[in-house]
């Protein structure tokens, strides 16, 4: 518990700076100072009238959602990975493990495929929808009567992300030059498309995961234990799975449906907080939450600003930050394998 007071100030520093210099800092080049001030205008629903209208339109249409927007996806991506690892007690394990970002990702190509016309809510709905409906899959695959097998749960998340892979690449053989580049730049992930209804969203489901995992925090530290002992400690280990899987699914699905597919965020930030305070989910929870919306609002700032005026996905810059890590910890398993 020490160790985890310590890291609150540093995090909180670095989320508060990290926030600054992404309204302040874009392509589209204003002054940090008149950032600053359009952004208080902003909060405070005023005009400055030194302000030029479109620096001020930038910084509320543009900036502050984007920002907005990654600090609570990269916090429910993050607790979702935690959670996910906790249950599989497995610190390689990650959301997409149950198979709901595979699901979600096939529901927003067949949106964007087959019915590009439909409305600009289609392709998010359908995203949600499908990662829903393969979760449901997922957990119907791995149910019997004796219980909800751990290791079935995860074969049958790998056997239906296969199976929506292959959906996905279909759509993608069969789209036209405009579908396929919307469902290409959708796979690799994007805060560009950021709107106040989807922040809205992503804010309500983030505290509501917030909330119930962190009331099951003691049962997912019994459960380290193994699912035998957490039994014996009156934990209803059936109940708990369900409703973990769920609300995971939930959180997932709205963030693929808000920014299309990110990975490595889930993986990666669980594991690091794990080194530095250790497994006590009462402290890994918050403390993931927190370095993962910092995690992403940095991948995002790099987006937007190492190529600019091009933007990169900000699914690449994870990805490029993430996989080395990645790779680290295969490579120490296997040590620790012999």
């Amino acid at each position: 518990m020490a160790e985890a007071r310590l890291l609150w100030l540093p995090l909180a520093a670095s989320l508060l700076i990290a926030s600054v210099l992404s309204v302040t800092t874009g392509p589209l080049a204003i002054d940090a100072w008149d950032s600053l001030r359009a952004l208080w205008a902003t909060l405070t629903q005023t005009q400055v009238t030194s302000l030029q209208p479109h620096e001020q339109l930038v910084i509320s249409n543009v900036r502050l959602p984007r920002t907005l927007l990654a600090l609570v996806i990269g916090a429910l991506l993050a607790q979702c990975g935690a959670v996910m690892q906790g249950l599989f007690r497995n610190p390689l394990a990650d959301p997409g493990i149950i198979g709901v970002a595979s699901g979600a990702a096939l529901g927003a190509a067949i949106a964007i495929v087959i019915y590009p016309e439909a409305g600009a809510y289609t392709t998010p709905v359908a995203a949600f929808l499908g990662g829903l409906a393969t979760t449901l899959a997922v957990y119907r695959l791995a149910h019997s009567r004796t219980g909800t097998s751990v290791v079935l749960l995860l074969l049958s998340g790998v056997a239906i992300g296969a199976l929506t892979g292959s959906g996905i690449g279909f759509l993608t053989f069969i789209a036209n030059e405009t579908a396929l580049r919307d469902l290409t730049l959708w796979q690799m992930g994007s805060l560009a498309s950021a709107q106040w209804h989807s922040i809205a969203i992503c804010s309500a489901v983030f505290v509501l995961l917030a909330w119930q995992f962190q009331r099951q925090a003691g049962s997912l530290n019994a459960l380290l234990l193994g699912e035998a002992e957490a039994r014996h400690l009156g934990i209803e280990v059936e109940k708990l799975k369900i409703r973990l899987v769920l609300l995971t699914a939930l959180g997932v699905g709205v963030t693929v449906a808000a920014a299309g597919m990110i990975g490595f965020i889930g993986l990666v930030v669980p594991h690091l907080i794990r080194m530095m305070v250790g497994p006590d989910h009462r402290t890994l929870l918050p403390l993931s939450a927190g370095l993962g919306a910092a995690i992403l609002l940095v991948a995002d700032l790099g987006a937007r600003t190492w190529m600019a005026p091009a933007e990169m996905p900000v699914g690449l810059v994870t990805a490029l930050l993430g996989a080395p890590f990645f790779l680290a910890l295969l490579i120490n398993q296997r040590h620790r394998l012999g």
